[in-house]
């Protein structure tokens, strides 16, 4: 992805993007059917043959139509160009509230209890931070102009793989590239498109977007992703202004055909098991507040609240977005019993078979279950739009 500077209602305008720095299973898993691109008489679709002559991807295989890959930044070589944080530096949470709002969100991540979190405002500044949870080597990743976070395993075969910003997008989304195969990667997906790798899938690991008074009331040992990474940014200023105002994706990047059913920029809170899929509008689930359902056959929760929590997309500093709320996945299952919940009031979850009452972090404060923690589901909390693009089949709540 890139930074659009400036934006505008125009469904069809194209930005050209600049950097914007100054600016039980673990590991991959095989995706059946892939489609290796004709070797003979192979041509770039010419809008990739200028940014890609440096690079040793192998594009006669891939599983999509390189036609449907944008240049998101308009450099010779684009690869890192917005650059991902490789050495991570952290912070407590009380050297963090220092400089952090209480509304404003960020991306936790949870892995074998270590827990920490990623503000966005550092996140819409490098897209990816290649991290380590123990012996669980992980890429951290948010792509603003589709709003995806998401953490994944960065192993494939026993090999770690670094993961970059390849300066392509692909219907808005981030492609995120490996510098030991050069592959291309979708990150919504977390599936190889492009390469050698072509057909593998990264697995997704435990993360929900929260408010960061949330966080560090509920985590106060745990660390943050310090605001001094060493590239000499003043975090804190939005470089996508509006975006989130927008009545569409900016149209140089998004070429599909918008799904009208609800506004193209409106959150989802989009739950993807195996290969099943299912949308959560936020304004099919801000009233109530929780939704139990099931996903392919597996029961979820989902928590809607926190609604002071600002959106990162919209106002010049992040601190001071509107205010949209923030949706959270979970295994509803506790001790081998399936809970059934339901909010009374906000930010405030009860559940039907014992009374216990639970944070919208999954933490039971009250009642039988005081002190239990429900487990996240790998989720995002991305923009219709793009969750409408890659998931044309899932169902929708609402």
């Amino acid at each position: 992805a890139g930074t659009a500077e400036t934006t505008t209602s125009d469904p069809d305008d194209s930005a050209e993007l600049a950097q914007p720095g100054e600016p039980e299973t673990t590991g991959a898993t095989e995706i059946p059917e892939t489609t290796p691109a004709a070797s003979q008489g192979f041509e770039l679709p010419p809008n990739l043959r200028v940014v890609t002559q440096e690079w040793e991807t192998d594009f006669t295989t891939s599983s999509i139509d390189l036609a449907e890959l944008q240049v998101g930044i308009r450099t010779l070589d684009p690869r890192d160009a917005i650059p991902p944080i490789d050495q991570p530096s952290f912070e407590t949470v009380e050297e963090a509230d220092e400089w952090l709002q209480d509304d404003e969100p960020g991306l936790l991540v949870d892995i074998d209890d270590i827990v920490r979190f990623y503000p966005i405002r550092i996140l819409h500044r490098h897209e990816i931070v290649n991290d380590q949870f123990g012996e669980v080597p992980v890429a951290v990743t948010y792509c603003p102009l589709c709003n995806t976070g998401i953490a994944f395993d960065r192993r494939v075969d026993g090999d770690v793989l670094r993961m970059g910003v390849s300066g392509l997008l692909r219907n808005s989304d981030l492609v995120m590239w490996d510098d030991a195969t050069q592959s291309l990667w979708q990150q919504i997906t977390g599936e190889a498109i492009v390469g050698d790798l072509t057909g593998t899938r990264l697995q997704p690991l435990s993360s929900a977007i929260v408010r960061w008074a949330d966080f560090r009331d509920s985590n106060p040992d745990a660390d943050v992703l310090g605001r001094d990474q060493g590239f000499g940014i003043a975090y804190g200023q939005n470089p996508y202004v509006g975006y989130s105002s927008r009545s569409a994706p900016i149209g140089g990047f998004f070429t599909a055909e918008l799904d009208e059913r609800f506004p193209a920029l409106e959150r989802v809170v989009a739950v993807t098991i195996d290969e099943s899929a299912t949308g959560y509008p936020f304004s099919t689930i801000s009233e109530s507040r929780v939704v139990n359902d099931e996903v392919g056959g597996v029961p979820v929760a989902i928590f809607w609240g926190a609604p002071s929590t600002t959106d990162a997309l919209d106002s010049f500093q992040v601190a001071d977005g509107q205010a949209i709320g923030t949706g959270v996945a979970f295994d509803p299952g506790v001790d081998g019993r399936r809970l059934t919940f339901d909010s009374p009031e906000v930010d405030v979850f009860i559940d039907n078979e014992t009374g216990s009452s639970w944070t919208l972090q999954g933490l039971a404060v009250d009642g039988p279950l005081a002190g239990a923690e429900l487990d996240l589901l790998p989720h995002r909390n991305e923009f219709w739009f793009a969750f409408a693009a890659f998931f044309p089949d899932a169902d929708v709540h609402g």
